[in-house]
């Protein structure tokens, strides 16, 4: 048994496949999340089983999380698996990420809130090399942080 973890926040789309906690295969698209995690979870499921599926629940773009969490959920139901989730800090060592014109979103210890930067803040993200499933939270439900701007 296999787990996966997922980076739908931005392209690329990023996959981890991990066993044992070590991650033994990498998988990215370009593609939206719309087009990339089904064409990424097709390969995927030809080769593995999985037993837990791990993505970043943001914050992030708006569409990009409902998509992941929606394709995700969805996808845990049918192989009985856990979905599991971490903000997306987890994944980007903690920088600054991107919200709105020069807003960008701040994890202070538990408290995320935004704040504005002058000059652009990078923020990529990457895979953990070793996967602690107990880093993630059963509570998978996606993280907006804003509402909707005008």
């Amino acid at each position: 048994m296999h787990d996966a973890v997922v980076i739908a926040l931005t392209t690329p789309i990023v996959v981890g496949i991990y066993k044992d906690g070590e991650l033994v295969e990498r998988y990215e698209s370009a593609k939206q999340s719309s087009d990339s995690l089904p064409e990424l979870f097709e390969t995927i499921l030809k080769k593995y089983t999985l037993g837990n599926l791990v993505y970043a629940k943001g914050p992030g773009s708006f569409m990009a999380i409902k998509i992941a969490y929606l394709y995700l959920k969805t996808l845990s139901i049918v192989l009985g698996s856990r979905l599991l989730a971490a903000d997306a800090f987890y994944f980007n060592g903690n920088r600054p990420l991107k919200a709105v014109g020069k807003l960008y979103f701040v994890k202070m210890a538990d408290t995320i809130k935004t704040q504005k930067f002058e000059t652009p803040v990078e923020a990529d993200f990457s895979l953990p090399s070793h996967l602690n499933l107990n880093d993630f939270s059963d509570d998978a439900l996606p993280y907006y942080g804003i509402g909707a701007v005008g």
